[in-house]
């Protein structure tokens, strides 16, 4: 579909628009009183947000991002379909899924009573998606952009048989200073610690940073909220229908390998995923479908 037949179906006067941006890649941009977001065609990927009462983003992007045809983008929200992490049982296909590198269409968008924009894409298969994922399923994403950001993750089983998923809403958060936040809503949840030899712990207190963090917290609904006294605010971070959350950061030396944070872009972010994923992972029976929701939210300290 053309920009102009974008425009033409799914534009919003003063709220959606949908522009070519870096790589060549389609985005749809909203803007309304209430907040503003770039949204890539490509993965479905939410890249920023920000409320209009916020001076600084909520949803961060590195300012080294690279956008190109089937390659991830640094930052943002990427969607981890239908795997989170590496494939059980075949080490070739993606990490984390093929659905953050390939193309969705959208398929609906509304200017909402509240002054929000809601807009929804849906993935495209293609041979090699299929090939991975050879199962009968849609996957959709909702977003609204609003004082707050929603996002849902829907996933419908078509075919006759159970299908197994696991999810993620990878979420990168704008913060002051990584080494100054705190995230409450853990405390005293298990979780499988990737740093070092893997092993499983229970969190004591509030979750801080001194280094590199890659912990899958399991059998949890909490609410999370990142507070952050550089930027003077507090992030909340709601969800349903998800029963892990990530927290990663790769600290400086992992962040200059990957060659896309730039000098101190690990300072500047967090990530507090919505997950469902290791004994988490979601059974959805046959003709029947499952959501991934989560809302972030900025309220000052």
């Amino acid at each position: 579909m053309t920009l102009a037949d974008l425009n033409s179906r799914f534009g919003l006067a003063h709220q959606l628009k949908f522009v070519e941006g870096p790589g060549g890649l389609v985005f749809a941009e909203i803007d309304n009183d209430l907040g503003t977001a770039y949204l890539c065609l490509q993965g479905a990927h939410l890249t920023t947000f920000r409320p209009k009462d916020q001076d600084e983003p909520v949803v961060w992007l590195s300012d080294y991002a690279k956008f190109a045809p089937g390659k991830s983008i640094r930052g943002g929200a990427p969607v981890c379909w239908p795997w989170f992490g590496a494939h059980a049982l075949e080490s070739s296909f993606p990490g984390h899924g093929f659905a953050r590198t390939v193309m969705w269409e959208v398929t609906q968008s509304a200017a909402l009573a509240s002054g929000e924009t809601e807009i929804t894409l849906a993935l495209l298969p293609t041979e090699q998606t299929r090939a991975q994922w050879p199962h009968a399923s849609r996957v959709e994403l909702n977003v609204v952009v609003g004082r707050s950001l929603k996002m849902n993750l829907i996933t419908s089983n078509l075919g006759a048989a159970d299908i197994q998923i696991g999810e993620a809403l990878h979420t990168y958060l704008q913060i002051g200073d990584i080494a100054e936040i705190q995230v409450l809503g853990l405390e005293g949840c298990e979780y499988h610690d990737k740093v070092g030899p893997a092993t499983r712990r229970t969190q004591d207190g509030a979750a801080t940073f001194t280094g590199e963090v890659d912990r899958v917290y399991v059998n949890t609904e909490a609410t999370c909220v990142i507070v952050d006294p550089r930027l003077k605010r507090r992030l909340v971070i709601a969800k349903s229908g998800s029963r892990s959350t990530v927290l990663w950061t790769p600290w400086a030396e992992k962040a200059d390998k990957m060659g896309d944070f730039g000098p101190d872009g690990w300072r500047r972010m967090v990530c507090v995923e919505t997950v469902n994923a290791l004994e988490n992972v979601v059974v959805i029976p046959a003709g029947q479908s499952h959501t991934l929701s989560v809302e972030y939210s900025a309220e000052a300290l």
